[in-house]
């Protein structure tokens, strides 16, 4: 086995669009790529210093879309581009902006679905950035994206993750087996 040493490679990555709005009231998104589950009803995101850290500090609340095949460009668009230093970032985007039911954010409509947060504490607070751990408040999914037994269907989103060892995304695939019940088969 190659050695390569200590990297940011825990994979899959997924590609998180996180929304806040800017104190003018605009909607704001950045791509986050490192972020997850923390608990049942909890995530965590690690965040640097951005024009989104600021609009976390002064309003709690945002949303966070995951990233499609469909939405990569503008995805990646918002993870490289500050709302800082380009005030058409959001129309470049394309992206529609509704106001979240549940959280002061914005949901951006062209994503499958969408989490409602609330921070609950951030964790190694620097001046670069922290790590936050949020509440799920609720879940909203494009009624396109909910199969036959009312739930969503993730294999039709076509959900990208972020592959950092070429720095590229990957379309997560095709259902390889049924989780708690294929592994019964070596008891």
């Amino acid at each position: 086995m190659k050695s390569f040493g200590q990297k940011p490679w825990v994979l899959p990555q997924p590609v998180l669009i996180i929304g806040t709005y800017n104190s003018d009231g605009t909607p704001n998104a950045m791509n986050a790529a490192w972020g997850g589950q923390w608990d049942m009803k909890e995530i965590m995101i690690s965040m640097g210093a951005h024009a989104t850290t600021e609009n976390l500090d002064r309003c709690g609340e945002f949303t966070v879309a995951f990233a499609t095949k469909d939405t990569m460009v503008a995805s990646d668009f918002v993870g490289i581009v500050s709302a800082k230093n380009d005030s058409l970032k959001m129309q470049k985007t394309g992206w529609t902006a509704i106001k979240a039911d549940n959280v002061n954010a914005p949901v951006f409509t062209e994503f499958p679905m969408t989490l409602e947060c609330r921070i609950l504490r951030k964790i190694d607070e620097t001046a670069d950035g922290y790590n936050l751990v949020a509440e799920i408040v609720n879940i909203l999914v494009d009624e396109t994206y909910i199969g036959e037994d009312g739930k969503p269907d993730v294999e039709k989103m076509q959900l990208i993750t972020y592959e950092p060892v070429r720095h590229g995304y990957l379309v997560l695939g095709e259902r390889v087996g049924k989780a708690f019940a294929d592994g019964k088969s070596l008891k």
